[in-house]
């Protein structure tokens, strides 16, 4: 897909990203990451906006490059991956957990995209290896194995993500860095504790 054929299409018709998102029912971070060549829209989309637009799906994949190569690398990309939400935060709602502030989608090779779920990397605690900003790919589940990098929540009630350690009767939050302690969470602590996933991988593209 040529990088700026929704940017053209949306300009054409005099429209901002925030009214395009809007249109849409999208973010607008959404609009941006298409805009910027960062990710696609998934195949619905793709065909709300030929029908907003008036045009058809191959247009906007091909763009105004319309090269062979182009559609072969858009079609490739659309067929062999799947859009999967990114989100901001994980919280612990009421008996369950919340995945909070859609940041728009990125796309991934598995089987099961409803079963994932991409989170933005907030903080330090875990370079040099994940970084401020990297996108996390993460199995939702509600257990993980020792030695395990998870996304857990407790205490505050927002999802951090660290190496998941059993041991005894404790379990420890793990870091990377070594300039940040481990959490250690005994007794009471350990029946606030919530499991939104196993990270499977993590992309560093922010």
């Amino acid at each position: 897909m040529s990088e700026n054929q929704i940017k053209y299409l949306r300009k054409n018709k005099k429209l901002s990203q925030k009214e395009l998102a809007e249109r849409m029912g999208i973010t607008q971070q959404a609009v941006a990451k298409w805009e910027s060549g960062k990710s696609l829209p998934d195949t619905n989309m793709l065909k709300k906006l030929a029908l907003f637009f008036d045009t058809t799906v191959d247009h906007i994949l091909l763009g105004a490059e319309n090269t062979a190569n182009s559609f072969k690398t858009a079609v490739q990309s659309l067929t062999d991956t799947v859009s999967i939400p990114i989100i901001g935060t994980v919280k612990a709602g009421f008996n369950a957990l919340a995945l909070n502030d859609d940041f728009g989608y990125e796309y991934a090779n598995v089987r099961d995209p409803e079963n994932y779920f991409f989170l933005i990397v907030k903080g330090d605690s875990m370079e040099p290896h994940i970084k401020d900003g990297d996108l996390a790919l993460v199995h939702k589940q509600n257990t993980l194995e020792d030695g395990d990098l998870g996304v857990i929540v407790y205490g505050d009630n927002e999802g951090t993500l660290k190496r998941f350690i059993k041991s005894g009767n404790a379990i420890i939050l793990q870091p990377f860095n070594s300039m940040y302690d481990a959490k250690v969470l005994t007794g009471d602590e350990l029946n606030d504790v919530y499991i939104a996933g196993k990270v499977v991988e993590t992309r560093t593209q922010w």
